[in-house]
């Protein structure tokens, strides 16, 4: 049986003195580009920003998705509504009493509107707006820093979020965040999100070359998994 995968590279892990280059070749063979804005409050750290988002679309059409780590929700989504941010993800755990106001903020733009589940919350947490949703993303690592330790019992929420998705028909995807790399293909696959954020682990730092980088990733996805990728967005069984 075929599956479908889509691609989003971490752009917070990636080599800023190969920027042009690194995002001129996976241009035309991810589906999003991961982008990381972090407030140093709701997370110790401090990393992308909209103004980041305008600089790479000078160099490339590929929509953006802002992972939003930050206590301020209803800043940062107006800041990205403004820039036209193709998908705003929000962490569940900032918004109760202004999740329905926030959605539709976004969906009222234009844009797509997603949340974000770090390890410790519950699918529960979703419920009440749950059929609003364009994308849930689920959160492998604790949140704040690249390389965190792989928690593997947050799958079990994928496989929640797609029991629900066909008993009700929500429309929104699934999305794996944290450790996506050859020590946990197989894991994830067996899972199967709809979307892999893919960084340092599992892509940028693999090689000096992005080329031979993106060949290792598609490797030890193939055999780690059983699928083979066939142009680089999709994937066919064996």
């Amino acid at each position: 049986m075929s599956r479908q995968i889509q691609l989003s590279p971490s752009l917070m892990t990636m080599d800023l003195d190969k920027f042009k280059k690194q995002i001129t070749f996976l241009n035309d063979k991810v589906n999003f580009y991961h982008i990381d804005i972090m407030d140093g409050h709701f997370v110790p750290n401090i990393t992308l920003s909209p103004w980041f988002i305008e600089q790479v679309r000078k160099i490339s059409d590929v929509p953006m998705s802002a992972h939003l780590m930050v206590t301020d929700a209803l800043f940062w989504v107006q800041q990205l509504i403004d820039i036209r941010c193709e998908t705003i993800c929000i962490p569940a755990e900032v918004i109760n009493g202004m999740a329905f106001r926030l959605i539709d903020q976004i969906h009222d733009a234009g844009l797509k509107a997603g949340i974000v589940l770090n390890p410790e919350t519950p699918v529960d947490a979703l419920l009440p707006y749950i059929d609003r949703l364009d994308k849930v993303t689920i959160m492998t690592v604790d949140p704040g820093f690249a390389g965190q330790r792989f928690l593997k019992v947050c799958l079990d929420k994928i496989t929640e979020l797609r029991r629900l998705r066909e008993k009700y028909g929500y429309k929104y995807e699934i999305e794996i965040d944290g450790s996506t790399n050859l020590k946990h293909w197989k894991l994830m696959s067996d899972a199967n999100p709809d979307i892999y954020i893919i960084g340092r682990s599992g892509l940028f730092g693999l090689t000096d070359s992005i080329e031979d980088s993106w060949n290792q990733m598609v490797k030890e996805y193939e055999e780690s998994t059983g699928y083979q990728f066939d142009d680089g967005l999709y994937v066919a069984s064996h």
